[in-house]
């Protein structure tokens, strides 16, 4: 049997090619959220899963209008997890899951956004709280998970993320978060994916509120007062919380890989990597940059939107410089990326788009024909995810390392013997682990890892036509049951190990780091 071991103390990884021991064994020991010890862990957001709508004395989000005027599904009931939070809190310390990453209903604290709270929902979130920490289970609290309250998203006087006045009355709610739940809680994000509340919600028009903007304006200036609002709740929390609590707070931002489309003619092949690293510039650089790179966007961007991307004062970009313990990353496909002017978009979920937003990035997207696709569309590339990890880690290396907060797949699962037994999803996340150890051994500091979702739940326009849980939700009666995934996870977590069979599922080209030559190219871009 011949043993390689590529070095890195923690964790270990050692391949084991041999026919009579065909796995592959990966330590997870040094993978840790920021104020607790190694483990895999479980996310989920508030509208997504806890229903119970109008109860509680819960005052409107933008979510619930918005789904309403879809006219489809609406998180009304989702996962009814606002009744049934017990038994699946005792459900995650049955599988041993020692850490959960949930998000906090603003408008369940402050129905109107603003003043009084509501004492349900405040015990609402304090018993959450204490259940989870009975049953051994660390919280890791998101603040913001796109649910606005409506009453700061009205025609005229307010505009949500539009009007700067969002950045005090989101302090004001950063603050009573802190000091409501800050001697429990010792993980915190400021915002999930701001990425997707400001393109999709101010852009696009795929997500709440639902407007749309040909230009793009509204989406930089979306984006510029929740920075600001991100800057001054780290700013508060750190001078007034964090000496006392000792905890940690971070954002979360999204973005997939994107891999240059190669071209035979060297002036194609450099003007298609110039789109590959403006797409990461438009995804993850737009909010990343200001946060660890002196507290201004990035120039490609400051030459190409012009007056469009609104400025930060010296005092603001001092501010936002380094407002983040951690880097937070959520990542689910990579693509292939070529030059194109015009911006021609096609979003993950279906809208076309040109010119605004995306004709300043001048960057659209390929696949590649032997790449597998999850029930959302999205490629499955986990080269990709070593890449983008190791990218993160030489542009920003941030001093309290990367946390992945959310990595999954949706799979289509029509019935609820198909959705157990999960063969996708556990190859998925198998693939997607050891890309991410693969990362680690060549130096990229990644410390935490949370697999979404706990529970199939409410997918926000897309309602509940598709699951991205590990857990079953029935959703006619609530029932939960376990899937072979979460049984893998559990497995990983006790065993504090991963083995891979070789020959497994995904271990082709989706597992290799595939470059489009040049007829190959011609071929996806055509």
């Amino acid at each position: 049997m011949h043993k390689y071991h590529l070095v890195h103390n923690p964790p270990r990884v050692s391949w084991l090619p041999a026919p009579s021991c065909a796995y592959a064994s990966l330590s997870t020991a040094a993978l840790r959220p920021p104020v607790a010890h190694a483990h895999r862990l479980h996310a989920t957001a508030s509208y997504q899963i806890e229903g119970a709508w109008n109860e509680g004395g819960r005052g409107l989000s933008i979510w619930d209008t918005f789904s309403k005027k879809l006219g489809g599904d609406t998180g009304e009931i989702a996962c009814d997890h606002y009744y049934r939070y017990r038994d699946d809190v005792k459900l995650m310390a049955s599988l041993g899951l020692k850490n959960y990453r949930l998000s906090v209903s603003w408008s369940r604290l402050q129905p109107d956004g603003r003043g009084a709270l509501n004492p349900e929902g405040v015990a609402f979130y304090n018993d959450l709280i204490n259940c989870l920490v009975e049953h051994g289970v660390e919280p890791m609290v998101t603040l913001y998970h796109w649910d606005l309250p409506a009453a700061l998203h009205e025609d005229g006087e307010r505009d949500g993320w539009l009007n700067e006045d969002i950045v005090q009355a989101y302090t004001d709610y950063a603050r009573v978060c802190f000091e409501l739940f800050g001697d429990r809680v010792k993980s915190w994000l400021t915002f999930n994916e701001p990425w997707c509340s400001c393109v999709l919600g101010y852009g696009t028009g795929e997500h709440a509120p639902g407007l749309k903007c040909e230009d793009g304006s509204k989406v930089y200036r979306a984006a510029h007062n929740t920075l600001l609002a991100h800057a001054h709740a780290v700013d508060l929390y750190r001078r007034h919380f964090q000496p006392q609590q000792g905890g940690a707070i971070g954002i979360t931002l999204n973005s997939g890989w994107s891999e240059p489309l190669g071209d035979a003619d060297p002036h194609v092949a450099r003007s298609h990597a110039a789109a590959a690293h403006r797409s990461l510039m438009w995804s993850l650089g737009w909010f990343a940059d200001p946060i660890w790179r002196g507290g201004d966007y990035p120039r490609e961007m400051r030459e190409r939107c012009g007056d469009k991307l609104p400025e930060f004062t010296e005092a603001e970009k001092k501010l936002i410089s380094g407002s983040s313990d951690f880097l937070g990353l959520n990542h689910y496909a990579s693509e292939f990326i070529q030059h194109n002017e015009a911006g021609d978009f096609v979003s993950g979920w279906g809208t076309v788009t040109k010119g605004g937003f995306f004709g300043d990035m001048a960057a659209t997207s390929v696949s590649h024909p032997s790449w597998s696709r999850t029930d959302m569309g999205w490629n499955v590339v986990p080269w990709g995810f070593t890449e983008l990890l190791l990218w993160c880690h030489r542009r920003y290396q941030p001093s309290g390392g990367i946390y992945v907060t959310e990595n999954g797949c949706a799979v289509p699962e029509p019935t609820k013997e198909l959705a157990v037994e999960d063969h996708f999803r556990v190859a998925y996340f198998t693939s997607y682990v050891a890309a991410m150890h693969e990362a680690i051994e060549k130096g990229a500091d990644v410390r935490g890892y949370y697999a979404w979702s706990f529970l199939d739940n409410f997918e926000w326009q897309l309602g509940f036509s598709k699951r991205f849980g590990m857990v079953h939700v029935d959703y006619a009666t609530q029932q939960r049951t376990p899937k072979a995934s979460a049984k893998w996870f559990a497995s990983l977590v006790a065993a504090n190990e991963l083995h891979i069979e070789v020959g497994a599922r995904f271990t082709d080209a989706a597992t290799t780091h595939v470059i489009a030559d040049a007829t190959l190219a011609q071929q996806l871009a055509a």
